[in-house]
């Protein structure tokens, strides 16, 4: 039987409990009572209407959709990239719409006909999907610091699959243009497959680009700055979820070598891993849409601009949180502690060992949700 971790979030339970019963009878109203559940990024905000429109348009769907996708939605992921992300030059050929990027990211390793003796590479503080992804696939899951601790390449130690995280969950670290570059010169002299999950690109908080009022591109594995204008064994998954508040409608893609995307494509199709042909309509209309993006991503701003100091008052320390939605902080102590601490105040938050042995003295904090619980954390935590 195939052996797997234990579902990290399970191990919440008491914390939860304990979060749950908070009551302060000096703070009045909901901001003295109950929970205040910071553990999962799990949007709160409506969706869109111009995505829910799009939606109900397309309720009419008696027949099979494409797995592939329709080619308006392959073309407008391509013109996405070239508006948002800097990417000119993504063939509509080498994108394919998935159920989630959850879903692409557990088995990827499997889809490539990964297995036994076969590595793939991670970051050492990471989601815990890369993990499981290649557990799946009966692969050797490495976590590695950087292209050094991957030591002397040998059949039995060169990943198959390298995975990218920027930015980072859970630290919200950004990757430059010229760490992708090497990482990506790197992998392909060594004939390594890179798989770069970008699910929170549009969530910079750096400064914003001097002269333009626009905030930063966190850079792609695909901006020809990184790659030389080859897509040539190289990935970049990207998520709807958290941008246009997506996450119920499983709206993702990946894309990149076109070679490869076909080789997914004829599994795919076997395995009938299809999205719904409604939520490729509504993934047009997002994709095609950036005022919603910009409206959202001001309400997280928002309540960042309100979590952080509070965070900090409690006395912990953020580090990285560049981009995201998270805050990743440490008070120079075991992360359960903390996890404990901030549950006595009715503040639940995921502690760092979740994302393996490296995070085990830190807390992911996230910022989705209500501007009025997140209001009600900061009270809590002054």
């Amino acid at each position: 039987m195939l052996r797997l971790p234990d579902f990290p979030w399970d191990s919440l339970a008491p914390a939860r409990e304990r979060a749950s019963a908070f009551a302060d009878p000096d703070i009045e109203g909901p901001a003295g009572r109950g929970i205040v559940d910071l553990s999962v990024g799990t949007p709160v905000d409506p969706t869109p209407e111009v995505v829910r429109a799009a939606l109900t348009d397309a309720a009419d769907a008696p027949g099979y959709p494409q797995t592939w996708g329709t080619p308006d939605l392959r073309e407008a992921v391509a013109a996405w990239f070239a508006t948002r992300r800097g990417v000119p030059d993504v063939d509509p050929d080498g994108v394919l719409p998935t159920i989630g990027s959850k879903e692409l990211v557990a088995w990827l390793p499997t889809l490539l006909g990964l297995g036994e003796g076969d590595v793939v590479g991670f970051p050492r503080v990471a989601y815990p999907t890369y993990d499981v992804g290649a557990r799946l696939a009966g692969a050797v899951p490495m976590p590695v610091d950087s292209l050094t601790a991957l030591g002397p390449l040998t059949p039995g130690t060169t990943p198959r699959l390298l995975w990218l995280n920027s930015p980072s969950n859970p630290t919200g670290r950004v990757l430059g243009v010229e760490h992708l570059a090497k990482v990506v010169s790197w992998a392909r002299e060594h004939g390594v497959l890179v798989a770069s999950d970008e699910c929170y690109a549009e969530l910079d908080w750096r400064e914003r680009v001097p002269g333009s009022g626009e905030p930063p591109t966190t850079p792609s594995v695909l901006d020809p700055r990184v790659c030389g204008g080859s897509h040539e064994g190289l990935l970049a998954v990207y998520s709807l979820s958290k941008q246009s508040n997506l996450a119920g409608y499983r709206a993702a893609f990946v894309a990149g070598d076109p070679a490869v995307v076909r080789e997914l494509l004829e599994v795919r199709k076997h395995a009938g891993m299809i999205l719904p042909w409604p939520v490729q309509r509504a993934m047009v209309a997002a994709l095609a849409d950036s005022a919603h993006v910009q409206e959202q991503r001001e309400r997280y701003a928002a309540r960042r601009a309100v979590l952080l100091p509070a965070v900090e008052r409690f006395g912990l320390r953020v580090e990285d949180s560049d981009a995201g939605l998270y805050l990743w902080a440490t008070a120079g102590e075991d992360g359960r502690r903390t996890l404990a601490r901030l549950a006595e105040r009715g503040v639940l938050v995921a502690p760092g060992d979740f994302y393996g042995p490296t995070g085990r003295e830190y807390v992911r904090i996230a910022l989705t949700a209500s501007d009025e619980r997140v209001a009600a954390a900061a009270h809590r935590l002054r």
